[in-house]
């Protein structure tokens, strides 16, 4: 693929993302892979994922930062894939935080404050794009 074709991919991958919405976020467990369901946060350009300071998946990152997140993508009946190999880590920078904590409604049901101990900000890092079009069976990577 070159550069332009790379490019063009990669644009039409990140026209799916929003400022919400829900993926399968995987992390490991020692050598067993735990997925689950989470909200992505992409604002800023950086895709984030708010959750609690002692849940599994928050300790499971601090082990091995290396996670994978699924999101499905529709275009009318036909559905793909886009699934992103990144780096997570959590955000300590408290105006991130705060920032997040006053965009996304969602996250007063949870926290108290952006100073909340049991709030935990993770950024994730996308280092690789695989995607899959709606309608294809094959799918293409993209390297950041």
């Amino acid at each position: 693929m070159n550069s332009t074709e790379k490019e063009s991919v990669k644009d039409e991958v990140f026209r799916h993302f929003v400022e919400q919405q829900h993926v399968f976020l995987a992390t490991m467990e020692g050598n067993q892979p735990r997925v689950r369901p989470v909200t992505l946060i992409y604002l800023r350009g950086g895709f984030y994922v708010a959750t609690g300071s002692d849940d599994a998946k928050t300790s499971q990152i601090q082990r091995n930062p290396r996670v994978e997140f699924c999101l499905l993508v529709e275009e009318g009946e036909s559905k793909g894939t886009i699934r992103a190999e990144c780096v997570a880590n959590l955000v300590k920078d408290e105006e991130i935080r705060a920032y997040i904590f006053e965009k996304i409604p969602f996250m007063k049901e949870f926290f108290k404050t952006p100073k909340d101990p049991k709030y935990a900000l993770i950024k994730l890092e996308p280092k690789v794009f695989e995607y899959m079009k709606p309608s294809s069976i094959q799918s293409q990577k993209i390297r950041l």
